[in-house]
């Protein structure tokens, strides 16, 4: 894995700034440390920072074509570069190294923008052609490496792998976007494709730029999506036999490196299964990584030990308390955004176990998006059903009255918690879905707010950014419209983002088997009842594992890298949230009302509410603004939206 970056005038060949160059790539030595490259040239200027994973001797970057007319910075993989390797020699390009990188620069010349369609992997690049004088800018199917890009007044385009390394650049404009602070209250995290600046892009998934010189930018072009057919096999047998099949393919393929090589083991069903299918296709024992924790209810290493043992895996287990939050104040400069997932704590710290023993890690993430693993698909299966079953007019007048009616329990055990599903319930499917995955429903949000950040949100709502991927779905399958809107949402946005961050942030490249998008492709072609099957998620993918690992493994209940939030806010983080309520950063916004915080804060300490989602995002919005926005201060020219 590495870390790209990079300047170019659109409108002309002013030189560009080397030393700036090399500060931008700096702010990402942690994605690299194995070393640095860079190509200057009239008016462009492309950066590496390099993780050596493949043909560690041969592979520095920038690379370039047989005549250097052709350069590239690249971060991340294409697994099948050996199989276009021979396509595009026997066409006649010559190959000066055995690393994939070199794959892109002649994909390039034989096929131009559709080279994006040839690779299997994960990616995002820079293309300089000189003889075109085109910057081709790419990204990956479904979002596992990221790439910002920003365009300064003057026409200067820049982009990195990491917000920090464009914050380099003084001319570059700090002005918060009020509608991506609106999406992190309501998500936990600013989505694709905003920036929590309003000058700043993220380059969405399955989306390409190509910037050519004296022209205007053009908008980014996607270039592949789900189709969500649902043409796959309708017999549970031979879909099982081919989800092993295919799964043991991309694990085998994701198998390939030069360097030392594990995968992360929770004890749940996806990792496990990838473990499982890596032991099988080695010869040697496979090294695997968990974090545990002290507070049995937060602790899953018993699964995980046991899968360990039984697949005799080279097993490195950490153990660490449930109040392991010394993370919180180093999170800001990791994601250099707003990101409210608790569960990046754990996450950097398996990481960090990890990198001490190998330099790449395979992981589970996708399977819940893919297969239904989540509950609240169940929530929304059952809800759809019960919208079907009643006119809208009597479900909205029925369940609306009654949501108005039962009181707000959230200090209560789930069962007695109706209030949000009659709420739901009353709400169309999309509404429905939205009040299903936010993080702070519009009630919280409406008191959190002050009247002023109302106004600057100018209408914009949260729910118009799920609405887009919603209504986009190619399906009108019920189940499969939400896991399409996951996909494109929720799985860059927050799992992708968490796991690229944690793990770079420890010179660690992690792959997950089960993106790879031929077997994302199959996975959604499958019918919603071999996802969904009686109650059960993930259905089909659980029974095909069922001769490989234990009922224990696939059955026992969803638990993930659970973090007591709540516990925090009452004991050895209350004085730092009582600070938060009454820090002058957060006042000086002018978008919060700090006295429903204050109150908040201590409700939630006195025990009489659970405020812990509301209070952990207010702390990273704090420090956020803190540790990055004003550990980057905006240059003299520009308005900062917060100031």
């Amino acid at each position: 894995m590495c870390g790209i970056a990079g300047l170019m005038d659109t409108r002309g060949r002013r030189p560009i700034d080397r030393g700036r160059l090399v500060k931008m790539t700096d702010r990402i030595a942690h994605r690299g440390p194995d070393g640095d490259g860079f190509y200057v040239a009239a008016g462009i200027g492309l950066g590496h920072r390099r993780l050596a994973i493949i043909d560690v001797a041969g592979g520095q970057q920038p690379l370039y074509n047989e005549d250097g007319t052709v350069v590239v910075s690249f971060n991340g993989e294409i697994y099948n570069f050996q199989e276009l390797a021979t396509e595009l020699t026997a066409k006649g390009h010559r190959f000066r190294s055995h690393c994939d990188t070199e794959v892109i620069v002649h994909a390039w010349e034989e096929w131009g923008e559709r080279c994006v369609d040839r690779f299997r992997g994960m990616f995002a690049f820079a293309i300089w052609d000189e003889k075109s004088e085109t910057l081709f800018l790419a990204r990956d199917r479904l979002g596992k490496k990221p790439l910002y890009y920003a365009v300064l007044d003057d026409g200067m385009l820049l982009f990195a792998s990491e917000l920090k390394a464009l914050l380099v650049d003084p001319r570059l404009p700090r002005r918060l976007d009020p509608t991506a602070v609106e999406d992190f209250f309501a998500y936990g995290y600013v989505p694709e494709t905003k920036s929590i600046y309003r000058d700043v892009a993220k380059l969405a998934p399955a989306h390409h730029l190509t910037v050519r010189r004296g022209r205007e930018i053009p908008s980014p072009v996607e270039y592949w999506d789900l189709a969500c057919r649902q043409d796959g096999p309708n017999r549970e047998e031979e879909a099982r036999e081919q989800l092993v099949a295919l799964l043991q393919e991309s694990v085998k393929l994701r198998l390939i490196s030069d360097v030392p090589l594990g995968a992360f083991l929770s004890g749940g069903v996806d990792s496990s299964a990838v473990v499982a299918l890596m032991a099988e296709g080695s010869a040697q024992p496979v090294n695997s990584f968990s974090i545990g924790f002290r507070q049995a209810e937060y602790d899953e290493t018993a699964y995980a030990d046991q899968v360990a043992k039984q697949f005799r895996t080279n097993h490195f287990s950490r153990t660490v308390d449930a109040d392991d939050f010394d993370l919180v104040g180093r999170l800001a400069g990791i994601y250099d955004e707003p990101f409210a997932d608790a569960s990046a704590i754990p996450t950097v710290r398996v990481c960090a176990l990890a990198r001490e023993h190998v330099t790449v890690a395979l992981s589970g993430d996708g399977g819940d998006e893919l297969f239904a693993g989540y509950r609240r698909y169940r929530w929304h299966a059952c809800e759809e059903r019960i919208r079907g079953m009643l006119p809208d007019t009597i479900r909205r007048g029925l369940f609306g009255t009654l949501a108005r009616l039962y009181p707000k329990a959230d200090w209560a055990p789930r069962r007695f918690r109706a209030k949000s599903t009659l709420r739901e319930l009353a709400a169309d499917s999309l509404d429905g879905y939205f009040l299903n995955v936010s993080t702070l429903d519009d009630s919280v949000r409406d008191r959190l707010y002050t009247p002023r950040f109302a106004r600057e949100l100018q209408g914009y709502h949260a729910r118009e950014q799920l609405g887009r991927a919603f209504e986009k779905a190619p399906t009108d399958d019920p189940l499969m419209r939400v896991l399409y809107t996951d996909i494109k949402t929720y799985l860059p946005g927050d799992i992708l983002t968490k796991v690229d961050r944690a793990s770079m942030a420890s010179s660690l490249e992690v792959r997950a088997p089960l993106l790879d998008h031929r077997f994302a492709e199959w996975a959604t072609g499958l019918p919603s009842g071999l996802k969904l099957h009686d109650g059960i998620g993930k259905y089909v993918f659980k029974r095909a594992l069922e001769g490989r690992l234990s009922h224990d493994i696939l059955y026992r209940p969803k638990q993930g890298f659970a973090v007591p939030l709540a516990a925090w806010f009452r004991g050895p983080l209350a004085e730092r949230v009582r600070r938060t309520a009454r820090s002058s950063r957060l006042a000086d916004t002018g978008w919060f009302d700090t006295g429903f915080i204050g109150k908040s804060v201590e409700q939630h300490i006195a025990g009489l509410r659970d405020h812990s989602r509301m209070l952990w995002s207010l702390l990273m919005f704090e420090v956020f603004l803190s540790e990055v926005h004003d550990g980057n201060p905006a240059p003299a020219r520009s308005v900062d939206a917060v100031a």
